[in-house]
Parts: structure tokens; sequence; C-alpha cells
């Protein structure tokens, strides 16, 4: 009889910090050879494969509500794309809300052409268009393997601080949002699930310089925290507008897989001193809505068919807000700057961890302050960045829809 007690009491204890069914999985995504490379210039080619891309999914769900976290190695998976894998999960995972798919892209310059602007040359796409209908399925095909596969669990977080000496913000050094933020699920047989790791740097340690698929620094911290704490691990990009990336590091992969080593190093220590998710309820809302669209290349690439979307005098794109317990989460169409970031925050008031998730839901180039586009600023590097971005509003409207959405749900 005591030993009953002990088994129940013990689950209790366990139940009141189980307070989600997840599942998560994972599948590499990796281009065929040659593929054109994402980022820098034009008609450069994949010589290899020196790691492999990853689209990984995180099922989240209690008994009223479900939200899926979707994370691709790449340099920005579109809005199309997440309708497309939306469809796709809508007709084969039944009870899955697939308008609460959240997608978000790692950011690597080591991947494929996913968007069209990095082909032979400016008016002709380097996106493969079965490379994107595979990725598409796989991304799915996740989803619903995870659903399919979840298991009680209970919710730890951490919350630091990381990067000093070695990530920098090039446009305005004295504005960079330096926190990491992580959230692990973790079964009752104290086996990690899943994690989710929020950071915001540009992957770009190999930009430029090699011609092999990596996802840079993200490898280095899948590997670490797949010895170290096993399960499915995410990366979350953060906001690296204005030019956050690693400054003065050796480009190599092998300094890149370092710094994600210790970014894995750093996760790992603040989850030994975790603290727990209070509550288990959960909060979805979210805007689909137009943004004015004032760069006319932007226009002119969707006419002559680089990119692969609508964009005309405004682009449709996407937001969300939502929560998991006390743990709050926004999310940025496309590459902010750290101030948004920083604003983003201040709107969580639940007092848990706090995710900003850059480039999800879309990827809308630089999303940056209005001062950027005033020259007499004199903002370094503020001319090529206005010239990736669709225009000087987009900031402004990005923050009243993350006010509207958070206002909704606090």
């Amino acid at each position: 009889m005591k030993k009953f007690l002990f088994i129940l009491l013990s689950l209790t204890s366990f139940c009141q910090g189980q307070d989600f069914m997840v599942g998560a999985s994972e599948a590499p995504v990796n281009p065929s050879i040659p593929s054109y490379i994402a980022g820098h210039t034009q008609n450069r080619k994949f010589t290899g494969i020196r790691d492999s891309l990853f689209v990984k999914a995180v099922v989240v769900s209690s008994a009223e509500s479900n939200i899926t976290i979707l994370t691709v190695d790449c340099i920005g998976l579109l809005y199309p794309q997440l309708l497309d894998i939306r469809k796709i999960v809508q007709l084969e995972a039944n009870g899955l809300n697939a308008s609460h798919i959240v997608l978000s892209s790692t950011h690597t310059h080591a991947g494929p052409d996913v968007v069209g602007l990095w082909g032979p040359d400016l008016m002709h796409s380097g996106v493969d268009s079965n490379y994107i209908r595979s990725l598409v399925n796989t991304a799915a095909r996740q989803i619903i393997t995870a659903w399919n596969n979840r298991k009680m669990t209970r919710a730890v977080y951490g919350e630091g601080i990381h990067g000093e000496g070695w990530v920098f913000n090039i446009s305005e050094p004295a504005e960079l949002d330096r926190s990491v933020t992580t959230l692990q699920f973790i079964d009752k047989a104290g086996k990690s699930v899943a994690t989710l790791t929020n950071f915001a740097c540009h992957p770009t340690f190999v930009d430029a310089v090699h011609h092999e698929v990596s996802a840079d620094y993200p490898q280095g911290f899948y590997r670490r925290m797949n010895q170290s704490l096993g399960g499915v691990n995410l990366f979350i990009q953060g906001s690296i507008g204005g030019w956050v990336q690693p400054e003065n590091e050796p480009q190599t992969f092998e300094q890149a897989y370092f710094r994600g080593s210790q970014l894995a190093d750093k996760t790992i220590s603040l989850l030994q001193h975790s603290m727990t998710v209070k509550g288990n309820s959960m909060g979805f809302s979210s805007r689909v809505f137009d943004l004015p669209v004032e760069n006319a290349g932007f226009s002119q690439l969707s006419q002559a068919g680089v990119i692969n979307r609508k964009i005309d005098s405004g682009v449709t794109t996407e937001i969300a807000w939502f929560s998991m317990g006390n743990a709050q989460f926004a999310t940025h169409p496309g590459e902010t700057v750290p101030a948004m970031s920083i604003a983003s925050k201040e709107l969580m008031k639940a007092g848990g961890p706090k995710f900003v998730m850059g480039l999800s839901m879309d990827a809308l180039g630089y999303i940056l302050k209005p001062s950027f586009f005033d020259s007499s600023k004199n903002i370094p590097h503020s001319k090529y960045l206005c010239s990736m971005s669709v225009g000087p509003q987009t900031s402004t409207i990005v923050m009243n829809v993350l006010r509207e959405l958070s206002a909704q749900k606090q």
C-alpha cells in the first residue's frame, strides 16, 4: 500500500509540471548538387555537402489547443510555402490545427536559393522547384509524425546572455539583443523530447568563401545538443536585421561549429538551473494582412518570375502571437532590427520566457527603423539594407500588429 501511495504521489507530482503533450520529428533537406547558393552574390553553385540541413517540427498540445513550431535551415522560406505546408497537414493530420503552424528559418547563407534572388543573374531565379516541393512535403511529414508521436511532458526554461566578443550589430553597435532563451519539454522518464532555443546572429561564418552545403553555426549547436540532451533540438533565429552577425572571426566551418557548440553549452547550462513553466493554457492569435511595397524592385522581380510570389503595391503576410503557459512568442516576418526584438519582449507580461522569432511565417528582407531611410543619419550600410527592404513603413506596421495581438491575449 505504501509503495502504491509513493507511486501515486510521484505521478501526481510529475503531472503538476506535466503541462503539455509534445511530439517532435526532424529530417534532412539537402539540395541536389549543384544548386544555386543563397546569400551574397548571384551565380554561385554548391560543390558538395559539408553538413546536413534540417527541417524540424515540434507539436505542443493541451486539452483545448495545439501549436506547431517548424524550423528550416535555409535563407528564409516564404509565406506561400507555409500555406502549402498547412494545406497538406490539414488534409492528413486529424485534430491538428494547421492554422497554428508557425514557420521559422535559421537564415543560413550556405543553403539553397529558396527565394529566387541568387540565380545565374538578377533576372533569372535560382530556385529549384523540385526542391521546394520536396521541402514542403518533408516539412509536412515531420509535423504529422510529431503529432502522432506526442507524449506527456513537463516544460522548463532558462534565460541568459550570450555572444559577447563575437556577435555585433555593425549598423548600430549600441543596439543589440544578446539574450538566449530556451524551453525544454521532458517526458516522465526524464528524457528530453524537444528544446527550443532562441538567439540572434547571422549564420554567415562560411558565407561567400565556401561552396558546400552547411547549416553554419546552428550545425555545431545541433551536434552538441544532440550529444548532451538528445531529443529534437530547434534553433530559432532572432532579430538579426541591421546586420547582427559574427565579426572578426575566422570564416571556417570549424569556427562555425565551435561557436554553435558554445551556444549549446550555454543552453545546457541554463537548463541545469531551469525554472518550471507556469500553467498549461495555450493561446494563439494571428493576423493576415497586406504590407505596402514601396521598393519597386520587389514587384519587378515578382512580375519577371524571379520571385514566384504575387508582389505589386502590396504583399500579403502573416504575424502570430502565442503562448504556452507563461512562455510567450512573437513572430517577425523578416530580418528585423534589435529594437523590434526589445520592443516585442516589452509587450510580454506573463513573467515567463520570451521568444522573438525572426524570419518567421515569411522572409520579407530587412525590416528597419524609418531612420535607416534617412540618408542624413549616415547609418553604416543603410543604403544596401534599404535596397533589400519592402519599405520604410514596415517596422511600424509590424509593431502595431504585434501590439494589437498582444493586447488581445493578455
